[in-house]
């Protein structure tokens, strides 16, 4: 894993980094103004359409993140997603340190399109080859 505190370049936004956004953190706003592109992957809002669901506020959840998908690039998975999933997950289980699916998708668009990964999970730093932002 290559770890940056760079905010210029190409960023792909884990759940957790898009949850401070809605919550209002102005330092990552700040960050995320000064990327060049920034992406979130159709599991990321799969995870949030599941969380608003099951929320105490399930309609204005759901309204926010609709305008959010509408306003954001998001970047769905095809067969080089697939292909990348399966060596990411072959390498944690060869090294016994699993990380949950829908983080290895996450993982495999980043790779695939090598993107930068911003998130404050640190399991991804057990994938090799994955460029990760900890803002």
């Amino acid at each position: 894993m290559e770890r940056s505190t760079r905010v210029s370049g190409r960023f792909l936004l884990d759940t957790n980094i898009v949850i401070a956004l809605f919550g209002g953190e102005a330092a990552l706003q700040d960050d995320l103004g000064q990327a060049e592109e920034v992406f979130v992957p159709a599991i990321v809002l799969g995870e949030l359409y599941f969380g608003a669901r099951k929320s105490g506020r399930v309609e204005e959840n759901l309204a926010r993140i609709d305008e959010f998908a509408l306003i954001s690039p998001v970047l769905a998975c095809d067969a080089g997603t697939a292909k990348e999933f399966g060596v990411v997950k072959n390498e944690l289980r060869r090294r016994g340190r699993p990380i949950p699916d829908n983080d290895l998708w996450i993982a495999a668009i980043a790779r695939q399109c090598q993107l930068t990964l911003v998130t404050r999970d640190t399991h991804f730093e057990e994938i090799d080859g994955l460029k990760v932002a900890v803002w």
